[in-house]
C-alpha cells in the first residue's frame, strides 16, 4: 500500500528545507570579535577539532573555546593567577596541561572539557619545558622540577606512567633535563622494553658540579638503585662537558662543549647505543651558540653553521646522510640574524623541496661589515641544486622568511598541497619587508604569481588550500582579505564594529584542512592596548562539498613533459580541488590530505655514502677519508698477508627510507673485495720517528701551542714560533713549519687565556692580526690605540673575558705628543675589535673578573638593568688625577659593571696593586701612617673583606710579597722578610676559606730577588706541595755561608711539612746515606732555578709522577751535580731515574716520560714506559747537539715531543720531532661503569705518608693509571679521577692551627702569647643558616678535607648562633625516642635484674654472709610484690614527663610540623693550579697576572 499524501507532504517539506537552507547561506564569511583586556598569549587548537586555549599573561589565567574562537571562556576549575605555562601534548590530541607556580598543576583528556588536578613534590622548573613526552605512550611523561628552598634553585626531575593520575614519582637530583628515548613516534631503541622505559639525562659530574663536566646518563628502571650507565660517545671513551639534547625525527642528537674553546662537538644515535660524532667538511666546524639545527627528515639531519662574525650572522647549510654520520655542504652564506633564526623552509607534504634566503655579497660584508643584500633561492631535490624563484614574469623574487617572521608556525607553506604564499619583492635583492607584496605559488614554488594585494600582509591556509585568507600587515586595518580561487581574485569582509586593528598572528587548525580561522590583534587604545581574538567562519557560505569530479591529482614533480619524476623513490602526487571549482571539500573529521605515489627503478641519486664513507671531490665516488678504518665482518682478517681480502662495503648504500625498485645486474651497493691490510692496518713499526728542521734566526723568541681541546674538530697539532727570522707555524707538532706574516712586524704573539683556538699576533701599531681557527685564516684589523710598551711601568696590553671571545679590554699609548708623555688607556669591545668605548684614563691594570661558576640556577629579577650585568665586571687602578707624576698621585681601584657608563664604583685608595686568582681576589694597599702593607680578599668580586695577618707579622712598604695559589679554598701568600740580594727568604702564610684570616704555613721559604718562590703544588692531587726552605736562616753567620736549602713536601695543604725520603738505592744499587730525615734526605732544585718557568714537577695529566733534578744528603747541592728522580706516588717514595740534570716532559697522559740533558751536547733522550722502573735511550741525530728545552703539548696528552736545539752563543737553531706514535696501534681500553675491573688501566689510590688508610684530605680516591705491561696508548683523555671511596675519620692531618695559634714542635697548636683566640661566632655573620659555631680549640679544619666524626680537634663546647636558639637546643637536646628508651630500657632490665635476684637470693650467693642486710627473700608476700610496684610507679612517674614530651615533639616532626634542621654542604674536589702572582720590592707591582687554571 502506497502513502501518497503522506509521501507528498515528506517531499514538500525536504525541499522546503533544502531551499531554506539555501536562502541563509551567506556571500561572505562572518566574523566575530572578542576584546580582552590583555593582549591573549600561546593560543593552541586541540589538533583536529576547534577548540582553543590560551593563556592570559598578565593575570596568569587560561580560556578556552569549543567554537573555533568565537566565544570564550575563563577556566573556572583553575585557581586564578596560578597559571605559568600551557602545555599541549604533542602525541595525544585531547590532552594538555597547565602547569603552575605552587606544587599543583591541571590536566584535561577531553580538550579541556573537565580538568583534574595532579601534584608533585617539588615547584616546576623554569629553566627549561616542564614537560617531556613519551612518542608512544602519551602516560609516559618527565616532570622537570627545581629545589628553591635555598637561596638558589637546584634542578631535578621527576616522572609519571600514569598520565599523572597518582602523584609524579622522584626520578633523579642534579639533572639538567631528561628525555624519554622515544621522545618522537620515529626514534626506535631496537627493543620493546627500552622503547617503554628507557631514559636519558644530562646530570652533574660524579665529582664535580661544575658544566663542563655535566654527563650523560641512561637508565631503563628510572634510574632506582642507581641503575644506570654512562655511554661511550667517542670510541671505548665517555664524553663530558654535555651542553644540551634533543630527538629530532628518528635521531638523538647530544651537543657537548669544553673548556678553552667555543667549538662544539654533536654526537648522533639512532638507538642510545650506538653513537657517533657527526664529522663535518674540514674548514667548518660547530661553534657554541653559532649553530641551528633545522628541521630534518626521517632520512637526514638538517644543520646550519654561522661562518661569520656574530654582528653580521652568516651560515653554511649543512646535510647529513641516513644516520648523522657525514654532512656535506649544500649552500654556502645563508642568511642568518642573532638569535640563531635561520631563513630555511622546507615545503610541507612534498620531500626534497627547500627555500632558502643567501646573502649575496658576503664579501663585502665579511670585510667591510657592508649591509647584507639577501636573495632568495629553492631546490626541488633536497639541496643538491638551487635555483633562483621566478614570478609570472620571469623574474626573481625575493620573500622574507625566518629571520623576518611575522606570524606564527611555517613562513610559507601549510599542509595544503602545492600551495605556497609570501611576502616578497621582484629585482636583484631582497627589500625591506614593508616595501613587500603578496605572493602565492600553487605548484610548491616552481612559479610565482604577484597578488592584486599590495603591502605586506599575514596569510594562512585553509580547507585543503581552496582559501586563502590575509590581513594588511602594515597598521591598522579593518578588513579581512579572502580568495576562494588560488589567488588570482580577493574579496573582502569587514571587521564588525568598525574596529581597527593591528594583526599580530592569522591562524587556523594545524592541519589547514578547517573553514574557520583566527586572528590575533591590538588596537592602539591608550596606555594599555586590548587584545581581540577575531573568528572567521566560512562554513556558512554557499559553496557547496567538492565532489570527485572537483578534484585533479596534482604533481608534486614532473619533467617538461609535464609526467610526474621520482624522488627517494618514488613519485608524489595529491588530490585537490581545481582552483576554479564552486566547492568547498569541506572535511568534517579534519582528515590530512593523502599522498598517492607509485614506486621508481633504482638510480645513482637513491643511494649514499656508507657509514665512514664520503663523497669525493667529483662527488661520483665513495671514498674513506685517511684515518678512518673500514668495517670489517666479524671472524675475517683474523689472520692475513697483503693479499688477504673479503667482503666489504662498496661505500655505497641505498638512503634509508628509499623505497626504489632494484634494477637487473650489479648493484651500486654489492659488497666488494676488500684488503685485510687497507681495513686492518699495518701492525705498529715499534720504531719512534725523527724529523730534525732548521731554523732561521739567533735565538728562539717565543714558542706557543695552540692545543685543540677534546671535542675540537682536526688532528692538529699546532705551534707558533718567533725568531729574528720571523714566525712560523707548524700544525704536525714541528715535523714542518710555514713563514707567516711575512711582510708584519710581529711583537708578540699572544694566544687567548679562555679560547685556545684563538691568537693575537700584536705590532707595535694600531695594527692588529688575529686567528680564530689555530693560526689559519689570519685576519686585519685595527685597535683603538698603539699597544703600551713602556719597559719602565709594565702593563698587560690585551685583556680577556673568560666567557665572551670577543669581549676584549685594549690598553694603549694615548697623547703621546703631550709634555707629560704617553698615559695609558684602556679601551673594551663587545665585537672583536669592530667598536671600541673608552673605560678610564691614566690607568694601571684593567681586568674583567671572572664570576664564581655557581652550581645551582637563579631565577634573575625582574627589574634587572639589562645595561649592567655580573658578567660586564671589570676592575681597574686608576690614578687619582689625570696626570702621569706618580707623586702624591697614588692608584685607586675602581669598578664597573656596565663597561664605564656610569661613574664607577671606588673600592681603594692608595693601591699597590690586585691580584686575580682561581678563587679569590687580593688587592694590597698601603697604609702611609703606620708605613705598612694591607690586604683585602674577596670571593666573588664584589665583597671584600680585611685580611688578618698573624701575631705580630706586618708586611712594610718596602718589602715584596707573592701571592702563590689559591685552588683549595685558601689563599698562599709569600711576604718578604729578608731581602738582601741573593739571601732572600720569607714567609708563607695561608688563609681560611674566604681569604681574610691568616695563620703561618711554613717560614724561611727560598725566593729569589724578582719575587718567584720554590714552591710548587702537585697538578692532579690535592693538597700536595713541594717547597725549598733556608735551613740556616737563623744561623750568625747566615751572610758568610749564604743559603743552605732543604726539600719539604706537604700532603695536607700546608698543614703538615717533611722532608723527602732518599731513593732506596742509587744508580749502583746502593743505599744512599743513612740517619735522620734532618741529615739524610732527597732534596730537589726548584722554580727559582728554573729557565723556562713554564715547567713543572707533574702534570694535570699524569696523576701522581713527578721528576725533578737534584741531590741526596744534608741539603741541596750546586745543580750542576745534581742527579735526576721519579716519584710515581705522590712523592711519598722516590727513585732515581738518571745521572746528572735532564730536563723532562710527559707524553700520553703519563704513560710515556721523556728525558734528555739539559743544555750539554747529547744525541739522545731517555724515555720510561712503565713510570721510571726502566729507561731506554734513543739516538736521534748522529751528531751531538745543545738541547735547550723539551715541550710538548700543554695537556701532556700528545706522543709527539719536540726537541729545541740552539748553538752555545746562540744560532744554529734547530727543532728535533720525537714521534712515538709507533710505539703502540692500539687504543687502551677503558670502562668507566665497572669498579672492579677497568680494563687497562689501574685503581691508584693516592694517601698520607703517615697514615695507613689511604686517605688524603679526609676521603679516599681512586685514579685510573694506565697499567704498565698494557702496549696500547691513552689517546682521549681519560677521566683520571674514578671514585670517591669512602670518606674518612678526622685525623690531626685534616687540621691547622688557627688564627693566632702556632704549630709547637710536637704538632699541638697553641695561642700566642698575650693574643685573644678568635672570635668564632663572625661565621654566623658569614652564613645566615648556620645554627652553632664552637669555642676555639686551636685547630681549624683544612679547607678541603671531607673527613666525618673521628677526632675532630676544631670541635669542643658548641654555641648558639643569634637567632637559631631553638634550632640549637632541638639539635642538641635529648630526642623523644632517646628519652623513651633511656626511660623504659633501665626499667626492663632492673626488672629483670630485681627478678633474677629474687629467684636466686638465697640460693646463689653461698650461706655465709657477715654483716649483709637482708633480702626481700625472707619477707612476707604482701610486704615483698607492695614494695615492688611502689617502687616502679615512682620511676616511671618521675620519667614520664619527660617521656611524653619527646613523643609528642617526634609525633609533631613526623606530620611535618617541627622545625628541621639544615644542613650545607661545600664541594671539596675543585682543584687549581697556581701561577706566580708577585709584587716586586721595590715598585710593589704584580710582576705574574695569569689567574690560575682548574685541574
Amino acid at each position: 500500500m502506497r502513502l501518497q499524501p503522506a509521501a507528498g507532504w515528506r517531499s514538500l517539506l525536504y525541499s522546503t528545507l533544502l531551499l531554506t537552507g539555501a536562502w541563509a547561506k551567506k556571500d561572505k564569511p562572518s566574523v566575530k570579535a572578542n576584546k580582552f583586556a590583555f593582549i591573549p598569549l600561546n593560543v593552541n587548537y586541540f589538533d583536529d577539532s576547534d577548540v582553543l586555549l590560551f593563556q592570559d599573561g598578565i593575570n596568569h589565567n587560561v580560556y578556552r573555546s569549543d567554537s573555533a574562537g568565537e566565544d570564550w571562556k575563563l577556566l573556572e576549575s583553575i585557581p586564578e593567577g596560578k597559571v605559568m605555562e600551557l602545555t599541549m601534548h604533542p602525541y595525544d590530541k585531547k590532552r594538555a596541561y597547565i602547569i603552575t607556580n605552587t606544587k599543583t598543576h591541571y590536566k584535561t583528556d577531553d580538550r579541556g572539557e573537565t580538568w583534574k588536578e595532579f601534584s608533585a613534590d617539588n615547584l616546576a622548573t623554569v629553566f627549561r619545558e616542564p614537560l617531556t613526552f613519551h612518542g608512544r605512550d602519551p602516560d609516559r611523561i618527565i616532570f622537570n622540577a627545581m629545589d628553591c628552598s635555598g637561596i638558589f634553585c637546584e634542578e631535578l626531575t621527576m616522572y609519571t606512567t600514569d598520565g599523572f593520575s597518582k602523584k609524579a614519582k622522584p626520578l633523579r637530583l642534579g639533572t639538567s633535563g631528561c628525555h624519554w628515548a622515544v621522545s618522537t613516534e620515529l626514534f626506535d631503541t631496537g627493543s620493546p622494553d627500552f622503547n617503554a622505559d628507557r631514559i636519558l639525562c644530562v646530570v652533574k659530574g660524579r665529582f664535580s658540579p661544575w658544566r663542563k663536566d655535566y654527563r650523560l646518563l641512561i637508565s631503563d628502571e628510572f634510574f632506582q638503585n642507581k641503575k644506570e650507565f654512562e655511554p661511550d660517545l667517542e670510541p671505548g671513551r665517555t664524553v663530558k662537558g654535555i651542553v644540551n639534547m634533543a630527538v629530532v625525527t628518528k635521531y638523538l642528537i647530544v651537543a657537548t662543549s669544553a673548556e678553552g674553546t667555543d667549538e662544539m662537538a654533536l654526537y648522533i644515535s639512532d638507538d642510545t647505543l650506538k653513537w657517533h660524532r657527526a664529522v663535518f667538511p674540514h674548514d667548518h666546524k660547530l661553534v657554541e651558540e653559532a649553530y641551528t639545527v633545522l628541521e630534518g627528515t626521517n632520512y637526514s639531519i638538517q644543520v646550519d653553521v654561522m661562518t661569520s662574525r656574530p654582528n653580521q650572522p652568516m651560515g653554511v647549510f649543512f646535510s647529513s646522510n641516513s644516520n648523522g654520520t657525514y654532512f656535506t655542504r649544500k649552500i654556502e652564506h645563508m642568511n642568518r640574524n642573532t638569535y640563531g633564526l635561520v631563513d630555511f623552509e622546507k615545503i610541507y607534504g612534498i620531500q626534497g623541496i627547500v627555500l632558502v634566503n643567501i646573502v649575496d655579497n658576503w664579501e663585502e660584508v665579511e670585510k667591510s661589515g657592508a649591509e647584507k643584500k639577501v636573495v632568495s633561492k629553492i631546490s626541488f631535490d633536497d639541496g643538491r641544486t638551487f635555483r633562483s624563484l621566478k614570478d609570472d614574469k620571469d623574474e626573481d623574487l625575493h620573500v622574507h622568511s625566518v629571520t623576518d617572521l611575522s606570524n606564527s608556525g611555517r613562513v610559507f607553506s601549510s599542509p595544503a598541497p602545492g600551495m605556497v604564499m609570501a611576502v616578497g619583492n621582484t629585482g636583484k635583492t631582497l627589500k625591506g619587508y614593508e616595501d613587500g607584496n603578496l605572493y602565492v605559488s600553487e605548484d610548491a614554488g616552481m612559479t610565482w604569481k604577484e597578488t592584486k594585494l599590495k603591502g605586506p600582509h599575514k596569510y594562512e591556509f585553509g580547507d585543503q588550500g581552496s582559501i586563502l585568507v590575509a590581513v594588511k600587515d602594515a597598521g591598522l586595518t579593518d578588513e579581512i582579505k579572502y580568495s576562494l580561487d588560488h589567488g588570482n581574485t580577493w574579496d573582502d569582509v569587514d571587521i564588525p564594529n568598525g574596529l581597527k586593528v593591528r594583526p599580530v598572528q592569522l591562524t587556523t587548525t594545524l592541519d589547514s584542512t578547517s573553514l574557520k580561522f583566527l586572528l590575533e590583534a591590538v588596537d592602539d587604545a591608550k596606555p594599555n592596548a586590548n587584545g581581540y581574538i577575531i573568528a572567521i567562519d566560512f562554513d556558512d557560505m554557499h559553496e557547496r562539498q567538492c565532489e570527485d569530479d572537483d578534484l585533479v591529482l596534482w604533481h608534486a614533480r614532473v619533467d617538461k613533459d609535464n609526467k610526474p619524476t621520482c624522488f627517494m623513490g618514488h613519485t608524489q602526487s595529491y588530490r585537490r580541488r581545481k582552483k576554479d571549482a564552486d566547492c568547498f571539500i569541506k572535511e568534517k573529521n579534519f582528515k590530512d590530505p593523502q599522498v598517492v605515489s607509485e614506486p621508481c627503478a633504482c638510480t645513482t641519486l637513491d643511494f649514499e655514502c656508507d657509514y665512514n664513507f664520503v663523497r669525493s671531490e667529483d662527488r661520483e665516488n665513495c671514498e674513506l677519508p685517511v684515518g678512518v678504518p673500514m668495517l670489517v665482518p666479524d671472524g675475517a682478517c683474523k689472520a692475513f698477508d697483503k693479499d688477504t681480502t673479503f667482503k666489504g662495503s662498496s661505500g655505497w648504500r641505498k638512503i634509508p627510507g628509499n623505497d626504489c625498485k632494484p634494477t637487473s645486474g650489479p648493484q651500486k651497493d654489492d659488497p666488494v673485495d676488500r684488503h685485510c691490510v687497507d681495513a686492518v692496518g699495518q701492525p705498529s713499526s715499534g720504531n719512534i720517528e725523527v724529523k730534525i728542521t732548521p731554523h732561521k734566526g739567533q735565538r728562539f723568541i717565543s714558542k706557543t701551542y695552540l692545543e685543540r681541546t677534546e671535542i675540537s674538530s682536526g688532528s692538529d697539532e699546532t705551534i707558533l714560533m718567533r725568531t729574528e727570522g720571523g714566525v712560523f707555524m707548524s700544525t704536525d707538532h714541528g715535523k714542518s713549519f710555514d713563514s707567516i706574516l711575512e711582510d708584519a712586524e710581529i711583537q708578540e704573539i699572544l694566544p687567548h687565556p679562555y679560547f685556545n683556538d684563538m691568537v693575537f699576533f700584536l705590532t707595535s701599531t694600531r695594527t692588529v692580526y688575529y686567528s680564530t681557527e689555530r693560526g689559519k685564516n689570519i685576519r686585519k684589523v685595527k685597535a683603538p690605540l698603539p699597544p703600551w710598551t713602556d719597559p719602565h711601568y709594565p702593563l698587560p696590553r690585551m685583556g680577556f673575558h673568560p666567557k665572551n671571545k670577543d669581549w676584549i679590554i685594549w690598553t694603549g699609548a694615548a697623547n703621546c705628543d703631550a709634555q707629560g708623555g704617553c698615559h695609558a688607556e684602556a679601551s673594551v669591545t663587545t665585537d672583536r675589535f669592530d667598536n671600541w668605548k673608552t673605560l678610564q684614563r691614566f690607568v694601571g691594570r684593567c681586568e674583567f673578573i671572572k664570576e664564581s661558576e655557581s652550581i645551582f640556577h637563579q631565577i634573575p629579577p625582574e627589574d634587572q638593568d639589562p645595561d649592567k650585568g655580573r658578567d660586564k665586571l671589570i676592575y681597574c687602578e686608576v690614578r687619582e688625577r689625570e696626570s702621569n707624576e706618580r707623586e702624591n698621585n697614588p692608584l685607586k681601584l675602581v669598578s664597573s659593571d656596565d663597561f664605564f657608563t656610569e661613574p664607577p664604583t671606588e673600592h681603594f685608595t692608595n693601591v699597590v696593586t690586585f691580584a686575580t686568582m682561581s678563587e679569590f681576589m687580593i688587592v694590597a694597599t698601603k697604609d702611609d701612617d703606620h708605613q705598612t702593607m694591607n690586604f683585602s680578599a674577596s670571593a666573588d668580586g664584589i665583597d671584600f673583606a680585611y685580611a688578618k695577618f698573624p701575631y705580630g707579622f706586618v708586611v712594610p712598604h718596602q718589602m715584596g710579597y707573592t701571592v702563590l695559589d689559591s685552588s683549595t679554598h685558601s689563599v698562599f701568600i709569600l711576604v718578604l722578610v729578608n731581602k738582601e740580594e741573593n739571601l732572600e727568604y720569607g714567609s708563607i702564610i695561608k688563609s681560611n676559606s674566604n681569604g681574610t684570616f691568616y695563620t703561618m704555613a711554613l717560614e724561611n721559604v727560598d725566593t729569589d730577588r724578582v719575587g718567584y718562590v720554590d714552591f710548587e703544588k702537585m697538578f692532579g692531587i690535592e693538597g700536595v706541595a713541594m717547597v725549598n726552605v733556608v735551613a740556616n736562616a737563623w744561623s750568625k753567620n747566615f751572610d758568610n755561608e749564604g743559603k743552605m736549602l732543604k726539600t719539604m713536601i706537604t700532603h695536607n695543604d700546608g698543614a703538615e711539612w717533611d722532608y723527602l725520603p732518599p731513593p732506596k738505592a742509587n744508580k749502583d744499587g746502593k743505599k744512599y746515606c743513612s740517619g735522620s730525615l734532618d741529615k739524610c734526605a732527597l732534596h730537589i732544585h726548584g722554580y727559582t732555578e728554573r729557565t723556562d718557568k713554564s715547567h713543572t714537577y707533574s702534570s694535570t695529566s699524569a696523576i701522581g709522577l713527578m721528576l725533578g733534578t737534584g741531590n741526596v744528603g744534608e741539603y741541596l747541592d750546586r745543580k750542576k751535580a745534581g742527579d735526576t728522580f721519579m716519584t710515581a706516588d705522590g712523592g711519598i717514595t722516590w727513585k732515581f731515574a738518571k745521572e746528572g740534570k735532564y730536563m723532562w716532559e710527559f707524553g700520553d697522559q703519563g704513560s710515556i716520560v721523556v728525558l734528555v740533558k739539559d743544555r750539554s751536547p747529547t744525541n739522545e733522550v731517555f724515555y720510561t714506559l712503565d713510570e721510571g722502573d726502566t729507561w731506554i735511550p734513543h739516538k736521534f741525530s748522529e751528531e751531538e747537539m745543545r738541547i735547550i728545552d723539551i715541550t710538548t703539548v700543554p695537556s701532556d696528552n700528545s706522543r709527539n715531543f719536540l726537541l729545541w736545539s740552539s748553538g752555545l752563543n746562540g744560532g744554529d737553531l734547530k727543532t728535533i720531532n720525537l714521534d712515538f706514535t709507533g710505539l703502540a696501534e692500539v687504543q687502551c681500553k677503558l670502562d668507566q661503569n665497572k669498579n672492579d675491573d677497568a680494563g687497562d688501566y689501574d685503581f691508584w689510590q693516592p694517601k698520607h705518608p703517615k697514615l695507613t688508610d689511604d686517605c688524603l684530605f679526609g676521603h679516599v680516591s681512586q685514579y685510573y693509571r694506565k697499567k704498565t705491561d698494557r702496549k696500547c696508548y691513552n689517546g682521549r683523555m681519560i677521566p683520571h679521577l674514578h671514585d670517591i671511596k669512602r670518606n674518612c675519620s678526622c685525623t690531626r692531618q685534616d687540621y691547622e692551627c688557627d688564627w693566632n695559634y702556632e704549630r709547637q714542635k710536637d704538632g699541638t697548636c697553641k695561642l700566642v702569647k698575650d693574643m685573644p683566640p678568635p672570635d668564632h661566632s663572625l661565621f654566623c655573620k658569614e652564613d645566615k643558616s648556620r645554627i652553632e659555631y664552637y669555642v676555639p680549640t686551636g685547630y681549624r679544619r683544612i679547607g678541603g678535607t671531607t673527613c666525618q666524626g673521628g677526632n675532630e680537634f676544631d670541635k669542643s663546647e658548641a654555641k648558639p648562633c643569634p637567632g637559631h636558639g631553638d634550632e640549637f637546643n632541638k639539635k642538641h637536646g635529648p630526642s623523644g625516642w632517646g628519652i623513651f628508651f633511656a626511660v623504659t630500657i633501665p626499667i626492663i632490665v632492673a626488672t629483670g635484674v630485681g627478678y633474677w635476684v629474687w629467684k636466686n637470693w638465697a640460693s646463689k650467693f653461698g650461706q655465709i654472709r657477715l654483716g649483709e642486710q637482708s633480702s626481700f627473700d625472707g619477707e612476707a608476700p604482701y610486704i615483698k610484690y607492695p614494695v615492688l610496684v611502689v617502687s616502679g610507679i615512682v620511676a616511671v612517674a618521675q620519667a614520664f614527663p619527660l617521656l611524653l614530651a619527646s613523643l609528642w615533639r617526634s609525633t609533631m616532626n613526623l606530620i611535618g610540623q617541627g622545625r628541621s634542621r639544615r644542613f650545607t654542604t661545600r664541594d671539596s674536589f675543585a682543584r687549581g693550579r697556581g701561577d706566580y702572582a708577585i709584587v716586586d720590592e721595590d715598585e710593589g707591582e704584580l710582576l705574574g697576572d695569569e689567574s690560575d687554571e682548574e685541574v
